[in-house]
């Protein structure tokens, strides 16, 4: 999707938060709600939920009530009103992966809807019972972490069609520079499939380069063609050589289910 149809999907969003019912949940929730009176709109509250960081704790107490009604009557508008909340942070997610997808190029907004479609998921799942605090860690993290399975298996699918070139990468990759998550912590989510990669590596499953190639392209934005150019391999070697790591990964994890 275009950043001039996001910009326009969300101004139709903010323009139907302004409407009476919308305007009627906020001031039901601020009866039981003293930390919701300072806002008169719901706008105010997405504004507010733009400034500082996302750990600030204050957060907590505008998702928590929302979560905690919405996990009780399921009412669609709830869902409406976190999407608007956390749209940035999707938005961000989409720009930062779109090389997950088949063709980046082609102008397809089949990542933002899986995207938007799993943070749905997400937030429908979210007990607050269980999680009260660091909520918008929590619902960015699991968003990801539930994206990247996704797209994962995609990906396996995809290589179980491929027939895998037998030459062996010898050239280990360098370390990866760091991503600014601006205020969205993703880090978690990231750690723990480093922390299953790794685990495979060490198993003796995949390689370092395996490791490092797999790691850069799926988890760290770097496309095929950039590692490869970075250690000096051929495209297509390096190419086959992930699918031949992932094809090894999958194997191993779908004998162990």
């Amino acid at each position: 999707m275009a950043s001039a149809s996001w910009d326009q999907d969300y101004r139709l969003l903010e323009r139907e938060l302004r409407t009476d019912e919308y305007e009627a949940l906020l001031q039901s929730l601020q009866r039981t709600e003293q930390f919701l009176t300072q806002f008169t709109t719901w706008p105010d509250v997405i504004a507010f939920m733009r400034k500082g960081t996302s750990t600030d704790p204050r957060k907590d107490e505008v998702l928590r009530p929302i979560f905690r009604v919405h996990g009780e009557d399921q009412d669609p508008r709830w869902r409406t009103i976190l999407l608007a909340i956390f749209w940035p942070g999707l938005e961000s997610l989409s720009r930062r992966k779109r090389y997950w997808e088949d063709d980046p190029d082609d102008g397809s907004d089949e990542l933002w809807q899986n995207i938007v479609s799993t943070f749905l998921r997400v937030v429908c799942r979210l007990d607050v019972n269980r999680r009260p605090a660091r909520l918008v860690q929590k619902v960015m993290n699991d968003t990801f972490h539930h994206l990247y399975r996704r797209y994962r298996r995609h990906w396996d699918r995809a290589n179980r069609e491929v027939t895998t070139d037998p030459q062996v990468i010898e050239a280990l990759a360098g370390g990866f520079h760091g991503i600014d998550l601006e205020a969205i912590d993703l880090r978690d989510a990231h750690e723990r499939e480093i922390n299953r990669l790794r685990g495979h590596r060490e198993a003796g499953r995949i390689t370092e380069a395996d490791f490092l190639l797999i790691v850069g392209t799926r988890l760290y934005g770097e496309t095929v063609a950039e590692h490869a150019r970075r250690v000096g391999l051929n495209y297509e070697v390096a190419k086959k050589r992930r699918q031949r790591g992932e094809a090894a990964i999958r194997r191993f994890e779908e004998s162990t289910q």
